[in-house]
């Protein structure tokens, strides 16, 4: 794959591995459907190996570090009228609980909180008079739950945001922006569903783990983080999947793997001072 016309192509034009490789899966895809409609005899890339991608560390944020996240959201959040910012404090909080994605956060309705199950739902939105279209990324919707803690803070959360606003981490002054001035003049799309619910939200974000002496990180690493500590509890991969959304275990082993080789270093710290035990003991015996 490395010495094909399109690799190449598409590095020159600044392309990485990681994008060429969804490009070529994609129009792989495309031969694959037009095999199957009869429309061709056969996939002309079939024998068009994937470029192979360097493995990534993932970042995982110790529970010190969320904590001082959580406390400098506090901070944030009491700085800035709750009417034009988002409420960092509880849209953390319940990312830490849930490890769901930015976008299935920003476009969490009301009617996804269940506040006597105790749950949130992950679902996709249709276009309507209130709501604008999202869909899930990977996989169907999923239920995940809720700490009696943060039904307390969503139910206060909700007391106090004006009725007619049905999305629960959207500050009304840009749920009013988006309804009246974006949507109506057709400028407001899928991507912008996904990635522009609310402006500069990675500044924000960045402010907040700057506030709380946390050097590098990204709001997606929380996810990362509540996905770790699942497994490290003891979930299985299976469990893990469903409750991440993730479309199939490639993605979740990568977290299994994490954690694993954190359960290697606690075994070897473990064994090291079962020897030394042994090793005094024999020392022992010999006197």
């Amino acid at each position: 794959m490395r010495n094909t016309f399109l690799h190449r192509t598409r590095l020159d034009h600044g392309k990485s591995n990681a994008t060429v490789k969804k490009d070529l899966a994609a129009i792989k895809r495309l031969f694959t459907l037009a095999v199957n409609r009869k429309q061709l005899d056969e996939n002309p890339l079939q024998h068009i190996a994937m470029p192979k991608l360097p493995k990534k560390k993932i970042n995982i944020y110790t529970n010190a570090q969320c904590q001082r996240i959580q406390m400098a959201a506090q901070g944030y959040t009491a700085k800035w009228n709750p009417v034009k910012s988002v409420k960092w404090d509880l849209l953390i909080t319940v990312a830490l609980a849930t490890a769901m994605r930015r976008s299935e956060l920003m476009n969490c309705t009301w009617a996804d909180v269940d506040f006597d199950a105790q749950t949130i739902e992950v679902n996709s939105k249709e276009n309507t008079r209130d709501t604008w279209e999202w869909f899930i990324k990977d996989a169907e919707h999923r239920t995940l739950p809720l700490t009696d803690e943060i039904v307390q803070m969503l139910v206060d959360h909700h007391t106090i945001q004006p009725e007619g606003y049905p999305y629960v981490f959207v500050p009304t002054a840009r749920y009013d922006h988006i309804q009246n001035v974006l949507r109506p003049k057709g400028k407001w799309t899928l991507e912008d569903a996904r990635l522009k619910v609310v402006n500069n939200f990675k500044r924000s974000f960045d402010k907040i783990l700057l506030k709380a002496g946390v050097k590098t990180g990204t709001f997606h690493d929380i996810r990362r983080t509540v996905i770790s500590m699942w497994f490290a509890n003891g979930m299985s991969e299976y469990e893990v999947m469903r409750l991440a959304g993730h479309s199939d275990f490639a993605t979740t082993h990568t977290f299994y793997l994490t954690v694993a080789d954190g359960l290697v270093d606690r075994a070897r710290v473990a064994v090291s001072k079962g020897m030394r035990q042994i090793m005094v003991q024999n020392g022992a015996d010999v006197y």
